[in-house]
């Protein structure tokens, strides 16, 4: 139960700065500015649904998906320690803040549904999400393991959707700079994350018996 538990909080830990529905509520509080309370609520409720299921579907599906391209477990977590890094980058020197083209604005307000796009995907569950739970995929070494991610998925889903459901009040409390200060400290930790996703990804590729044996061959032919 330990393990579940810390498996569970390690996903928690990992994927909220990276799903950082603070950085959401503005967009959401704008598409849903014309809805009604009751509609806001609903949309909100179905942008989280959709999360889980992209989220629970790449969990499930992120190994199958590996084998049928030949991607080592090593170069999954360099590449998606990269794509971490740069949106932790990105985060930490927001060129603007977090908002959707003229296009997009324009057809999203003419949507009777803005959930699933552009709120579940790309905003919730986009790349960056997606690299983190299939690297997340990569620890697990049995049934429970997996059970344990799918419990970090649900909490940070959870939060979402509080903060989603209060999107307005969120972004009057927290203010520009609040919301400045919070986006920067998400991005701080992502770095961090993906930093240790390369360096772990690196070492497990240095470790591989093929190449371990490329190694020491060369260096013992030297």
């Amino acid at each position: 139960m330990s393990a579940l538990l810390t498996l569970a909080l390690a996903t928690f830990a990992a994927l909220f700065p990276i799903v950082n529905p603070f950085s959401t509520a503005p967009v959401f509080a704008a598409l849903t500015a014309r809805f009604s309370t009751e509609r806001r609520k609903q949309q909100a409720r179905m942008a989280i649904l959709f999360m889980i299921s992209i989220l629970l579907t790449t969990l499930v599906a992120g190994a199958l998906i590996m084998n049928f391209f030949g991607i080592s477990m090593p170069a999954l977590r360099m590449a998606g320690g990269l794509i971490v890094a740069r949106l932790g980058f990105g985060m930490l020197n927001p060129a603007h803040e977090q908002t959707l083209s003229d296009e997009s604005a324009d057809e999203a307000a003419t949507m009777r549904d803005v959930a699933f796009t552009p709120i579940a995907l790309p905003l919730l569950s986009g790349p960056g999400s997606i690299a983190v739970t299939i690297g997340m995929a990569t620890e697990a070494k049995q049934v429970l393991d997996y059970v344990g991610i799918a419990i970090g998925i649900c909490l940070v889903a959870a939060v979402a959707l509080v903060v989603l459901r209060s999107a307005a009040a969120v972004q009057r409390y927290l203010g520009v700079t609040g919301m400045d200060v919070l986006t920067r400290l998400m991005g701080l930790v992502l770095v961090c994350i993906g930093v240790q996703f390369v360096f772990r990804g690196f070492i497990e590729a240095m470790t591989y018996p093929s190449v371990a044996a490329a190694l020491l061959q060369a260096f013992g032919g030297a």
